[in-house]
C-alpha cells in the first residue's frame, strides 16, 4: 500500500487503483481524476495522508464524477457498490451465519423519554395534517407550537433524534414522520450556520409544512410502487404550489415560511422547480430544507425502495458538486451528521462491528462508537459493549458501513 501526503496531491491526478483516506474510506475510484474539491475535503477534515495500491497514471481535466443521486425523478439511482467491498461483506455475513443478528434495541428505545418525545411530535403533526386534509379550520399557531416543542426536545435529545431518523422504527404516519425528520435536520443545520432564533423557528415551520401539498395529490401517485410516468411526475412537481396555497390561504402563515416551503425543490444550478431559481436567490431556509429533505428521503423506507445507509446518503450529498445544493449548507450538514451518522452500523479493520454513538465535528471519519460484535465474532449484550473514541484510538479504523437491514441484534 502506497502512502501519499495530502499536500502532494494535485487536481487532475489519476491513479491506477482506488485512493482511500482514513483506512479504507474511498476518496476516488481507480482512473477517476482527483478534483480540487477532494483535496479541499481532506484539508478541511485534517486528513494528512491517503493510501492506494496503485500508482500515478497521469492527469485529466478536473471534471466532476457522474452524479450519484437523482432525486428529481423521485427515484434513487445509486452506482453499484465496489465489487471488492461486496465480496468482503458476503464473506463476513457467511462467517456470522448463526441466525439473524439484530442491532435493533427497540424495546429499550420505546420506554425512553427521547423516544416518547419523538413519537409525540409525529402524532401531533399527523393530527394537524389529518385536520387540514378533512377541511377543518387549523391555525398557524398549531404548527408554531409543534416547532417550539421540537426545538426544546432537540436541545435535550439531539443524538437520540438523529438515531431515530436513521432507525426508522416508527411505522405509519409517513408524511408527518418525514416532515418531523426534515424539521429536526433543518434545525440542526440552521443552528450550525449560526442563524438567529427567529430565523430558525421559521425554517422549522417551513420544514414541517414543506410537503403538505402532497395531501392534495391522489394516493395512487404518492404511494405508487416503481417509477412515475411523465404525467404523474408533473403532478408530483405541483405539490409546492399546493403547499403554498395551504400556507397562505388556509393557515395564513408568514411570507418567509411560505417561501421556504415553496422553494425547497429549487436547485442551486437553477434546474429545479417550480420557478427555476438559482444560487442565493433561493431563500436560505429553502436551501437548508432542500438538503435535509433529500437526506431524509434517502434514509427512509419508501414503498418503491429500501433506504440507503446513512453513510451512503452523506456521500451522495458530498458528491453533488454545487448542482442541486448550496455547498455551504452541505458543509454545515456534514459537520452535524458526520460521514457516518449517529446510529450507523460499522465494520472495523479487525472484523468487529460497532454502532456510532456520537460524531466529532472536525473529524467526521473518527466517530465515537460502541462495540456490538467483538473481533472474535462474539455478540455483545445491547448497551454493554465498550465505547471507543476512534479519534483517540488509532489502531482501529472503519472498514465500511453495514446496512442495518442485513445485520440486526435482538435486545
Amino acid at each position: 500500500m502506497n502512502t501519499i501526503n495530502t499536500v502532494d496531491l494535485r487536481p487532475g491526478q489519476v491513479f491506477t487503483e482506488a485512493v482511500y483516506s482514513e483506512g479504507e474510506n474511498l476518496l476516488v475510484p481507480p482512473l477517476v481524476p482527483i478534483r480540487q474539491k477532494d483535496i479541499d475535503f481532506l484539508f478541511n477534515w485534517g486528513i494528512d495522508v491517503v493510501t492506494t495500491e496503485g500508482t500515478l497514471a497521469g492527469s485529466e481535466e478536473d471534471e466532476p464524477p457522474p452524479l450519484l443521486l437523482e432525486l428529481e425523478d423521485v427515484e434513487i439511482d445509486i452506482e453499484e457498490v465496489e465489487k471488492e467491498e461486496e465480496e468482503e461483506e458476503e464473506e463476513y455475513v457467511e462467517a456470522q451465519r448463526t441466525g439473524p443478528i439484530k442491532f435493533s434495541i427497540s424495546a429499550v428505545r420505546q420506554n425512553s423519554i427521547p423516544y416518547r418525545a419523538y413519537k409525540s411530535l409525529i402524532e401531533k403533526l399527523n393530527f394537524v395534517f389529518s385536520s387540514i386534509k378533512s377541511g377543518a379550520d387549523i391555525e398557524m399557531r398549531a404548527i408554531d407550537n409543534i416547532g417550539t416543542q421540537l426545538l426544546q426536545d432537540l436541545r435535550d435529545h439531539q443524538n437520540s433524534f438523529i438515531d431515530f431518523i436513521l432507525g426508522g422504527e416508527i411505522m405509519g404516519h409517513e408524511l408527518a414522520k418525514s416532515s418531523i425528520n426534515t424539521a429536526i435536520l433543518s434545525a440542526l443545520a440552521a443552528q450550525e450556520l449560526k442563524l438567529p432564533n427567529h430565523k430558525i423557528h421559521n425554517i422549522v415551520a417551513g420544514a414541517l409544512l414543506h410537503d403538505i401539498g402532497m395531501l392534495r395529490l391522489s394516493k395512487g401517485i404518492t404511494e405508487k410502487k416503481g417509477g412515475l410516468s411523465d404525467a404523474e411526475l408533473e403532478q408530483i412537481k405541483s405539490h409546492p404550489i399546493h403547499t403554498s396555497k395551504i400556507i397562505t390561504k388556509e393557515l395564513f402563515g408568514p411570507h418567509e415560511v411560505n417561501s421556504i416551503a415553496l422553494q425547497h425543490h429549487e436547485r442551486w444550478d437553477g434546474k429545479g422547480y417550480p420557478d427555476h431559481l438559482a444560487g442565493t436567490i433561493i431563500d436560505l431556509g429553502a436551501r437548508i430544507v432542500s438538503v435535509a429533505d433529500a437526506f431524509e428521503a434517502m434514509v427512509s423506507k419508501k414503498s418503491y425502495r429500501n433506504p440507503l445507509v446513512g453513510y451512503q446518503a452523506v456521500k451522495n450529498l458530498l458528491a453533488d458538486n454545487a448542482r442541486r445544493f448550496d455547498p455551504d449548507v452541505i458543509m454545515a450538514f456534514t459537520k452535524i451528521m458526520g460521514i457516518y451518522p449517529i446510529g450507523s452500523i460499522l465494520r472495523l479493520n479487525d472484523k468487529s462491528v460497532a454502532r456510532v454513538m456520537s460524531v466529532h465535528r472536525e473529524a467526521p471519519l473518527r466517530p465515537v462508537i460502541q462495540m456490538l460484535i467483538s473481533k472474535n465474532g462474539k455478540v455483545l449484550k445491547p448497551g454493554q459493549g465498550a465505547i471507543i473514541d476512534l479519534l483517540s484510538d488509532k489502531t482501529l479504523y472503519i472498514k465500511n458501513a453495514i446496512d442495518p437491514e442485513d445485520f440486526s441484534l435482538d435486545g
